[in-house]
Parts: structure tokens; C-alpha cells; sequence
């Protein structure tokens, strides 16, 4: 799935958050997980993040785009950035469950950098210099 927000609450131990709503075709399947694998999304990979997005879809249909960990977690390919962590809560919060994520690895591949990926008021953006405020 695509998440729209991932903060960090610690840095010792390191923890993240993210939350899934119960509507989503995803959050039976992370409920049921007890590690993920989190995509850290850039413009370059956008593709991947509207399939996450896309309700009512096999997201691994195509092979090429996908691969698994020697831990058994499937993890997308093009994407750059990624971390891996162990689910240590899941607090139910309204019509949506919060996951505490405790980082067990994160790594970056390859050269380059693409712009960040943003979701705002329903559509993509990409950050860069016009977007600053000051």
C-alpha cells in the first residue's frame, strides 16, 4: 500500500509510524504481518506508488518488479531506498490501526537522486527548489 504519512516518534530505539485504514485491501495482510518492508518513494519511482495506491489490485502481478528478501519480506526493486523493520504495536485508532515499526536495516542502492514524491490535496508533486518556502 501507499502510505500518506511515515514519521519517526523515536531515534534510540529507532521507530517509526504509519497507519492503514481499514478500508484498505492492504491492512488485513499487515495485521497479520510481523515485519515490513517500507518503500521510501521518489519521483523516479511513481508508478510504484500509484499501484500502491490503486485499491483492488495484484501489486506483485508483475515479476519484474518485485523481488524477496533472503528474510522471506517481498520488496519492490526500483525504488532506491528502503527499510526493513519489525511490527512492535498495532493500536486501533478510529477507522484506521497505527503501526509502531521498530527499523531492523534500511539501505540505498545505486547512484542519482530523484526528487521526493509528494501526495497533496489528491494529486502528485515533486519537491525542489520552487517548492521552497523561504
Amino acid at each position: 500500500m501507499t502510505a500518506s504519512s511515515l514519521f519517526s516518534i523515536s531515534v534510540a530505539p529507532p521507530l517509526l509510524v504509519f497507519s492503514a485504514s481499514e478500508m484498505s485491501s492492504s491492512t488485513p495482510t499487515l495485521l497479520a504481518a510481523e515485519t515490513v518492508v517500507i518503500h521510501l518513494i521518489d519521483a523516479a519511482c511513481h508508478d510504484i506508488a500509484v499501484l500502491g495506491a490503486t485499491s483492488g489490485v495484484d501489486r506483485f502481478a508483475d515479476p519484474e518488479q518485485w523481488a524477496v528478501l533472503p528474510t522471506g519480506e517481498p520488496y519492490y526493486v526500483a525504488p532506491r531506498r528502503r527499510i526493513r523493520g519489525r511490527v512492535v504495536k498495532k493500536e486501533d485508532a478510529g477507522a484506521a490501526t497505527l503501526f509502531v515499526v521498530h527499523v531492523i536495516e534500511s539501505w540505498q542502492e545505486g547512484e542519482g537522486d530523484a526528487p521526493p514524491l509528494v501526495y497533496h490535496n489528491r494529486e502528485w508533486h515533486v519537491l525542489g527548489d520552487v517548492s521552497r518556502l523561504a
